[in-house]
């Protein structure tokens, strides 16, 4: 049995050098020890100081890079066949502006939550309702602070609360917020159209 490499590539993978080796964008394993050392420093791309972004790469192009500095090797490509190389600055993140997006993505979630509920229950007139059924049930006039708009108030926030699936750092299951589910979505297809434009400018 000859030596075998094995790599694996995610779509996204994050660096923080210039000089991009094989084993900051790849699982590796191998059955001989000296060729998974020497493959895992092998450089994969140089990227020109200071040009943060993202870098477009191919599998078939991290084979052939194997392949010539280890030509009595198989290697055997798991995973994306083609991937992102993300390129950031780890001293470009202001931790003061990061919590300013913060607050204000809480500020818009908060005020535009609030502002759609109110719209909703003015579209269906949840007041004049609530009276109604006040009145059948009790015989008396409502004065528009019930068991009613109680229940329904406190009904909304731990709906909101079961919904999202976590409340400050306390999460009611392990499974991921829909929120998370959305976030990953969005990240999945801002890197396929990456790829494909990318893609499209080779052809």
């Amino acid at each position: 049995m000859g030596d075998i490499l094995y790599i694996q590539t995610d779509k996204n993978m994050k660096v923080i050098s210039e000089q991009v080796q094989l084993q900051d964008i790849a699982q590796l394993s191998s059955n001989n020890p000296a060729v998974l050392n020497r493959c895992k420093v092998l450089q994969v791309i140089r990227i020109p100081k200071g040009k943060y972004g993202r870098y477009t790469g191919s599998a078939v192009e991290l084979v052939d890079l194997i392949q010539k500095k280890e030509d009595k090797v198989e290697v055997v490509h798991m995973g994306e066949p083609e991937f992102i190389i993300t390129y950031e600055n780890p001293g470009g993140k202001s931790r003061w502006m990061s919590w300013c997006k913060v607050l204000f993505v809480c500020l818009v979630t908060f005020f535009g939550t609030m502002f759609s509920i109110m719209t909703f229950n003015t579209d269906v007139d949840i007041p004049s309702l609530f009276q109604n059924i006040y009145m059948q049930f009790t015989g008396e006039a409502s004065d528009g602070f019930t068991i009613l708009e109680i229940s329904y108030s406190l009904g909304i926030g731990i709906g909101v609360v079961f919904f999202f699936n976590h409340f400050g750092k306390w999460k009611i299951t392990n499974d991921p917020t829909p929120m998370e589910v959305e976030m990953r979505i969005y990240e999945n297809q801002v890197d396929d159209t990456i790829l494909e434009m990318e893609n499209r400018k080779e052809k």
